[in-house]
């Protein structure tokens, strides 16, 4: 059973940066699509960031030029790595990725900006 995990979460003061990893395990397949979700409480789900095969990224307007997706060496890994931190930036990260056409959530990392 394929499983995605993301780590990296924290508690960090405005201005901060912190990097997330997500993997996705129990796949002898590559992932043709991986994304970044976030989610705060009584809001809907935000698109973040995405990568495509291995280079075509696209972001969520809010965290362009602050946030930067990339695919890790290792199989099924991409990153978040995201700098100035706000406390806007507060909220539940998720991510997702797609295999063999079928799209694979994990459970999330919490993002805590403190002002």
């Amino acid at each position: 059973q394929v499983q995605v995990a993301e780590s990296g979460g924290g508690l960090v003061q405005a201005g901060g940066s912190l990097r997330l990893s997500c993997a996705a395990s129990g796949s002898i397949y590559t992932s043709t699509a991986m994304a970044w979700y976030r989610q705060a409480p009584g809001k809907q789900r935000e698109f973040v960031a995405g990568i495509v095969g291995g280079a075509a990224t696209k972001y969520g307007e809010s965290v362009k030029d602050r946030f930067t997706v990339s695919r890790g060496r290792a199989s099924n890994t991409v990153y978040l790595q995201m700098n100035n931190l706000t406390p806007e930036d507060t909220a539940t990260y998720l991510c997702r990725q797609t295999i063999r056409g079928h799209e694979l959530w994990g459970q999330g990392t919490q993002v805590t900006v403190s002002s």
